[in-house]
């Protein structure tokens, strides 16, 4: 655990003594709120749910801009290799970098918790809607870095680890999306509605925690962990 502690606490100072997490944090901040202010006022209506809307659409361009540089910039400038000739198993690595990203991406989150409250003044809200979104949202974003820190293992470059991350993470998304499961056979319909990253987190946002959409984000995420120590593993094998 002194290992994993000691890389999650160099990967956040890296992140908040460089300008690069101050930035994140106001892009996210800015566009969120704009994009669901926008229209709420001619709704009428006290709910989240526009706002929790447009979150997989903003985390799909912000979640791979934090997970880009997590191995792609180690192997570029070199210093890969000698963080793995410490005496540091690869997962531990790979762990340390996963949730230090986690876990400023969730400071990034929470830090919107002001849009509930301001709405709260304006009309009565409904909080399990309000909890049920945040966790959603924690938690598909957690599936965006994931994928993205295995991206980053297996490039140098990290405009190329970026645009691979969107271009699979939109596939995964929408692959539950109606419009693809109007157009693939019936049979196959269950399969990409369960695979679809959007299908799950548009049923946690509606306040209902079911124990399948939480099985199917914590195996995403282990899935994706797990490939990304193999990959370190056959880079050590080289």
């Amino acid at each position: 655990m002194n290992n994993i502690y000691t890389i999650f606490r160099k990967e956040m100072a890296n992140y908040f003594n460089s300008p690069i997490a101050y930035i994140f944090v106001a892009v996210f901040l800015i566009s969120s709120t704009w994009l669901f202010f926008q229209n709420f006022f001619l709704n009428g209506q006290a709910t989240m749910r526009g706002y929790f809307y447009f979150l997989p659409w903003i985390f799909l361009f912000l979640a791979p801009a934090i997970s880009m540089r997590s191995f792609a910039e180690e192997r570029r400038s070199g210093t890969l290799e000698l963080l793995l000739t410490l005496p540091v198993k690869d997962w531990e690595v790979v762990l340390g970098k996963f949730l230090s990203n986690v876990i400023f991406i969730t400071i990034t989150i929470l830090l919107s918790i002001t849009v509930p409250i301001s709405i709260n003044i304006l009309g009565q809200i409904d909080m399990g809607t309000v909890i049920g979104g945040y966790l959603g949202a924690i938690l598909l974003a957690s599936s965006y870095l994931s994928l993205g820190l295995f991206v980053s293992s297996f490039t140098k470059n990290q405009i190329v680890a970026f645009i691979i991350s969107i271009a699979g993470l939109f596939f995964l998304f929408i692959l539950g999306a109606n419009f693809v499961l109007n157009v693939i056979p019936t049979f196959l319909v269950p399969i990409f509605s369960f695979l679809g990253l959007g299908t799950h987190f548009d049923n946690i946002t509606k306040g209902v925690v079911d124990t399948r959409d939480l099985i199917y984000y914590f195996s995403f995420i282990f899935l994706f962990l797990w490939l990304t120590v193999r990959s370190i593993e056959s880079r050590n094998w080289k």
